[in-house]
């Protein structure tokens, strides 16, 4: 995973992820049309596009949700998700390679989380009657070793103990340390997502899937997010790949950007790049008839 080659004039470090051709359709309608995204290690790399682009989508194949239509997902050069029109699907297909694929793979999103994925989605999520701790605690089992024979008998009192001390550790790094005890609904938003995040980052992942981590969030907390998700990519050793639709986030801390418009990428490039193409103008802007 050290393998060094040059792309673009530059070294190119391990591929975390990868979807080729990834296609995601539901009847005659295309979510996800042809999608092929490579995330190297250690990189922010951003998806967006206008509303209703296909970008939720495209990370519900990715973490097991959907199983894609046509297509494979790679996770650290493993298939984690790979499949080909068939049944009723196979006379609605609008591809042109419905016959590339072969395998039919399709892991879980536990089996994904527990191979070093880890999501936020664009509503929170968070166990809200829930304490702060609880929530974070809760992820923290997906870690858990012990069998639920020893857990009945109270033979992993050492694991449990090591997990409440992980949980406020974590708490601490991003911190939420001091409203460990609140109930997590009663929580600021900007702490909400921030919590959601703390939480994402019990599984220990490797990589980080952000779905419009800054929305609803005011200025001043976009700015304290960035700062937020550049110190816990640095801390935690991640790759994140996030959907975003604060241009000012995305342009702030990316180092590519991936661009899809009606579910079919249209640009990829740096964000000096992509503020640059017309073709991305034109998908947000659009243009005079």
């Amino acid at each position: 995973m050290t393998r060094k080659e040059m792309t673009n004039g530059r070294p190119d470090t391990a591929k975390v992820l990868v979807t080729e051709n990834l296609t995601m359709q539901f009847g005659g309608v295309v979510a996800v049309d042809k999608l092929n995204v490579v995330v190297h290690e250690g990189e922010i790399v951003a998806l967006i596009g206008p509303n209703g682009a296909g970008k939720t989508t495209a990370f519900n194949v990715i973490t097991g949700v959907y199983t894609p239509t046509n297509g494979r997902v790679r996770l650290f050069d493993r298939i984690i998700a790979e499949n080909r029109p068939r049944g009723k699907m196979k006379a609605l297909y609008k591809g042109d390679d419905a016959g590339q694929y072969k395998d039919d793979v399709v892991l879980t999103p536990d089996k994904i989380t527990k191979l070093g994925v880890a999501r936020t989605f664009q509503n929170i999520r968070l166990f809200k009657s829930l304490s702060v701790f609880e929530n974070v605690l809760i992820a923290h089992h997906t870690n858990l070793k012990a069998g639920v024979l020893r857990a009945t008998f109270g033979l992993n009192r050492k694991e449990e103990k090591d997990m409440h001390e992980k949980s406020m550790e974590l708490l601490s790094i991003v911190g939420l340390d001091h409203l460990a005890d609140e109930v997590s609904g009663s929580l600021p938003y900007g702490m909400q997502r921030r919590l959601e995040i703390a939480r994402a980052l019990a599984t220990e992942p490797k990589l980080l899937l952000l779905d419009e981590p800054a929305a609803g969030m005011n200025p001043q907390e976009t700015l304290d997010l960035m700062a937020f998700i550049r110190d816990i990519k640095d801390r935690f050793g991640l790759t994140i790949f996030m959907i975003e639709h604060h241009m000012n986030l995305v342009m702030g801390i990316s180092d590519r950007i991936y661009v899809i418009d009606f579910g079919r990428q249209i640009a990829e490039g740096t964000p000096v790049e992509i503020q640059a193409n017309p073709d991305v103008i034109r998908a947000y802007l659009g243009v005079d008839e």
